[in-house]
């Protein structure tokens, strides 16, 4: 059925009491976090035609129609159909895919990251208001974030475990979003689960703004009163995306069932083996491993090796398999990890090898032999002919290189909070 209520139009035509319907382009490009409302604010109006976006789609059921004298065409959208690249609700967006180098990924995804910060924050503060969760702006955000890790699977995984403690509730589900991604192209799965699994993890956690928080940010160990508040929150994510409208089996499972462990003791059913689903069980270790590598209110994230050992043994915990995935879309030694090598020098890793998890492209930092900080010097561990082998992960909160992040990234004044 074609519905004639929304039209196309140029920004130059846009004027207040319009209802935005949709943007015409990448979210990237326009500067707000919801897709729909009516405009009334001057600033506004000013915002959209600053901004890079050329067309919006109006709803004249809504709002105002644009005026006699310079109508277009109504342009019909048949609301039977499932949304088309062109439609109002996914804007002209021209997937970028092509496979690019970790430096140009790395400049592409901290832009990225600092739009969708943006975008989840207000995403999650309108939750928190009793608001429904914008689907639009979700899925603009997990299919950017799908697109990034498509093109280079190190770069923006790796910058968003720098997040702060402060940023923690947004930029989890950020990542999240990206590790779900990288983890169901390692294991195989079709194109539509990959994308539906990024969508789940960004959602997970929506459940957490209905935590008061005094308890979210609670920089103390909880109470069993306060723990049991916390563990309600798979349950109210759960309803939050019903409630939004949101159907899809796999993003209402992880939701509900990313805190559900392989031996049964997990959360809020108790559910163990094949009865959590691939993607629960898939939901459960990305969510972990973020939270463990990342600053919180109460502890400083762990060296993101380390993280991997310590994941893997944990009896009962995670399922065997998919550990074993999750390490190799990572790498043993993830992109950021401080490690010894055989020649008495230690480095930063900056890039994984195709030819061997044990021997990622690393940066030179110190020599142990005289004590000193290093030109930095990029070393192919896996070339041929290379000698130089790791022994051993370091823990980076030994050793005084405030500046490591901004070694492996390449981008300047890039330094994580440390404790």
């Amino acid at each position: 059925m074609a519905d004639t209520t929304l039209k196309r139009i140029p920004v130059e035509q846009v004027r207040l009491g319009m209802f935005i319907h949709g943007f015409a382009g990448s979210w990237l490009d326009h500067p707000f976090w919801r897709s729909r409302f009516l405009l009334e604010d001057p600033q506004d109006l000013e915002l959209i035609r600053a901004s890079a976006v050329r067309e919006v789609w109006i709803d004249i059921s809504q709002g105002v129609d644009v005026a006699a004298e310079e109508a277009p065409a109504p342009t019909a959208v048949d609301a039977s159909m499932p949304p088309a690249q062109d439609s109002p609700d996914t804007g002209s967006r021209v997937r970028d895919v092509t496979p690019s180098s970790q430096a140009v990924e790395l400049q592409r995804a901290a832009r990225l990251l600092k739009q969708a910060r943006g975008a989840v924050a207000s995403m999650f503060e309108e939750a928190r208001m009793g608001r429904a969760i914008d689907q639009q702006v979700a899925r603009a955000v997990a299919e950017e974030i799908a697109d990034s890790v498509t093109r280079n699977g190190g770069a923006l995984i790796s910058l968003a475990r720098l997040k702060t403690a402060d940023d923690y509730t947004y930029m989890h589900s950020v990542a999240v979003c990206a590790l779900m991604v990288a983890l169901a192209r390692q294991l195989g799965l079709s194109e539509p689960e990959v994308r539906a699994a990024g969508f789940a993890g960004l959602l997970h956690d929506i459940g957490k703004m209905d935590i008061p928080l005094v308890i979210l940010n609670k920089p103390g160990r909880l109470t069993e009163e306060e723990y049991a508040i916390v563990r309600e929150h798979p349950r109210r994510g759960w309803e939050r995306l019903r409630a939004a409208g949101i159907v899809e089996e796999p993003t209402l499972d992880v939701c509900l069932h990313h805190h559900e462990r392989i031996d049964g003791t997990g959360y809020p059913d108790r559910l163990s083996g094949e009865a959590i689903t691939l993607m629960a069980r898939m939901g459960a270790v990305c969510d972990v491993y973020d939270a463990i590598t990342s600053n919180r209110p109460y502890k400083a994230g762990w060296d993101p090796a380390e993280s991997l050992k310590r994941m893997a043994s944990w009896q009962g915990h995670f399922d065997a398999r998919i550990v074993q995935a999750f390490v190799r879309s990572l790498g043993i030694y993830p992109v950021g990890s401080l490690v010894r090598l055989s020649n008495q020098r230690l480095a930063v890793v900056v890039e994984q090898s195709s030819h061997s998890l044990l021997k990622p492209i690393v940066k030179t930092v110190f020599s142990l032999r005289s004590q000193e900080r290093l030109v930095p010097q990029r070393i192919d561990l896996s070339a041929p002919g290379c000698t130089v082998s790791i022994e051993q992960r370091e823990d980076p909160s030994q050793w005084h290189i405030p500046d490591l992040d901004e070694i492996w990234s390449g981008i300047p004044g890039l330094r994580r909070e440390r404790a």
